[in-house]
């Protein structure tokens, strides 16, 4: 995979819409690799990082490349132009780039241009649904060594990130499964918790958030490997994505195969989670238990 949109998009998202365009062009044309390189000086590999969208896409390059790919018509050459202009500026979150890695850029970049974002967290609330206070515990938890200005940073990128559920145009669904351990285990003092349920009670009555809890009840269920997000575009060109996260970083997957068997698990675990009806009462429940 790929480490955006049309009208504002997110760049990373917006390269990989290009690269999958190019991509078409070039095969369609029948220009192989290697003729595509020997035509902008630069080496088979370029060509296939640029297709993937690995690297930024300089415009003399994309101009030359549709020259080489048969595209002459003026307009389809002026809108790739504005496409790889707008693939090439900043998204919003590079202010934060002192405190947000680069493969987690990647996963705002892919949340920020879903239309719908699935989700299965064993250990944690989803980020989009953290409280200030909960996102402050979460980020002490996982980084217990760092100064107190790069945790306040942190919270501060996280809430607005959450704004993509609030957005007036197209907010994405955002359809969760969270482990009951999620509930369960203390995370900051009690008001923390008591405050995040009480946040998730008020999120699911929009209707664009669905929460699920898998209860210890249901038994092993098929995604007991770890956490993963699952992104699905308004963009033909993009396929669904998922990130699965590890303490240090994340893979990424765009490849069918691969992505089916993410989407089938949270398909079975949808089934066998408590019903989405339910999620006030078991989350109320829980609340009066802390």
């Amino acid at each position: 995979m790929a480490d955006s949109r049309t009208g504002g998009a997110a760049p990373t998202v917006l390269r990989v819409v290009l690269g999958k365009r190019l991509q078409h062009l070039r095969e369609r044309a029948g220009v192989t690799f290697e003729q595509a390189a020997r035509s902008l000086d630069v080496t088979h590999a370029t060509i296939r990082r640029m297709e993937k969208a690995e690297v930024g896409l300089k415009v003399p390059y994309v101009e030359k490349l549709l020259r080489t790919y048969g595209v002459s018509d003026p307009e389809e050459i002026d809108g790739f132009v504005s496409l790889a202009r707008e693939a090439n500026q900043p998204g919003w979150w590079h202010r934060y780039r002192d405190v947000l890695p680069e493969w987690f850029s990647v996963f705002v970049s892919l949340e920020s241009e879903s239309e719908v974002i699935r989700a299965y967290e064993p250990h944690y609330v989803p980020g989009l649904l953290q409280t200030e206070s909960y996102a402050r515990a979460v980020l002490r938890a996982g980084m217990p060594h760092a100064p107190e200005a790069e945790i306040k940073r942190g919270v501060a990128l996280r809430m607005e990130r959450q704004t993509v559920l609030t957005q007036e145009a197209n907010p994405p669904l955002l359809w969760a499964v969270i482990d009951e351990t999620v509930l369960r285990r203390p995370l900051g003092s009690p008001d923390v918790m008591r405050e995040q349920i009480d946040h998730l009670i008020q999120a699911i009555e929009r209707p664009n958030v669905a929460l699920q809890i898998m209860p210890f009840s249901a038994g092993p269920h098929p995604a007991m490997y770890g956490p993963f997000h699952l992104f699905r575009f308004p963009l033909d060109e993009l396929p669904d994505m998922v990130c699965a996260e590890s303490l240090v970083g994340a893979v990424y997957f765009d490849q069918r195969d691969d992505v089916s068997v993410f989407l089938e698990a949270l398909d079975r675990m949808s089934a066998q989670a408590v019903p989405l009806v339910r999620t006030r009462a078991v989350l109320s429940a829980l609340r009066k238990e802390i």
